[in-house]
């Protein structure tokens, strides 16, 4: 079927992982994930959108119960991905490196715009089962942080 991909920006904390861990919880929270929505949208539609929906909530006990439930096919969510590296590594985000971040926006602090401006590119070097994170900077200062990633199946 292929692998289905999904991105997130927070606001920014120097943390990593407690970044990583906040947004998985707070979409373990609402639901946002495979098998309680299939096949999530990305990025989210706006509230307007929705028109006063909201999301599902959690279905299952924890993250750990939500991922056995997913089975091979991944809760399609920042969910599967627990942890931050160094280097790709299934289940994990990583920076994307310097020199790619200079190759796809011309610089190493992208702007919001610009990463919403080439999500092709971001996603070109992601494997299944891996995730990247970005540093993202408003007036050359961080401001937020993108997480992206592609589910197993």
């Amino acid at each position: 079927m292929g692998a289905h991909p999904y991105q997130y920006f927070v606001w920014y904390n120097p943390d990593t992982d407690a970044a990583l861990q906040e947004l998985r919880e707070q979409e373990f929270r609402a639901g946002r994930y495979n098998p309680v929505i299939p096949h999530p949208q990305f990025p989210f539609p706006s509230e307007a959108a929705q028109a006063g929906k909201s999301p599902p909530g959690a279905q299952h006990k924890s993250i750990r119960h939500a991922v056995e439930a997913a089975g091979a096919d991944g809760t399609r969510s920042i969910l599967d991905l627990d942890r931050v590296s160094d280097t790709p590594e299934f289940n994990a985000v990583a920076p994307l490196p310097p020199e790619e971040l200079q190759r796809l926006f011309g610089s190493e602090r992208p702007t919001h715009e610009q990463i919403e401006g080439d999500l092709d590119g971001v996603f070109e070097g992601i494997e299944n089962g891996q995730g990247v994170y970005i540093v993202v900077y408003r007036n050359d200062q961080p401001d937020e942080l993108f997480f992206a990633g592609y589910s197993f199946d």
